[in-house]
């Protein structure tokens, strides 16, 4: 899933449990971060929507939750930012067990 200052919010607004990994193509923490995020999007289809969000081509999202280092993770539940938000490399098990926590 990819996310757009023109989709995002939309998506958001579901109401689903969302996960948007903030990225750029010059962030090496990022590119390293992106089959990890790839697998759990696969492995959480239809529970949470899980995608990335290109700061290089966008923008606004960004500048609204305040995205200052990258990649950083935010966390959204029932159409609202969640307490849950990650800055820097994380661990799958990192992740997943935020993702529970999103779900839970």
């Amino acid at each position: 899933m990819t996310f757009t200052d023109g989709n995002a919010h939309e998506i958001i607004a579901s109401g689903k449990p969302v996960l948007i990994d903030c990225w750029a193509t010059w962030c090496g923490p990022c590119k390293a971060m992106a089959p990890i995020i790839d697998d759990l999007a696969k492995e959480y289809e239809g529970r949470v929507v899980i995608g990335k969000y290109n700061v290089e081509d966008e923008g606004d999202l960004a500048t609204e939750f305040r995205v200052m280092s990258l990649p950083t993770f935010l966390f959204f539940k029932d159409g609202k930012k969640a307490d849950i938000r990650l800055a820097g490399s994380q661990s799958r098990e990192t992740l997943v067990a935020k993702i529970n926590e999103l779900l839970g």
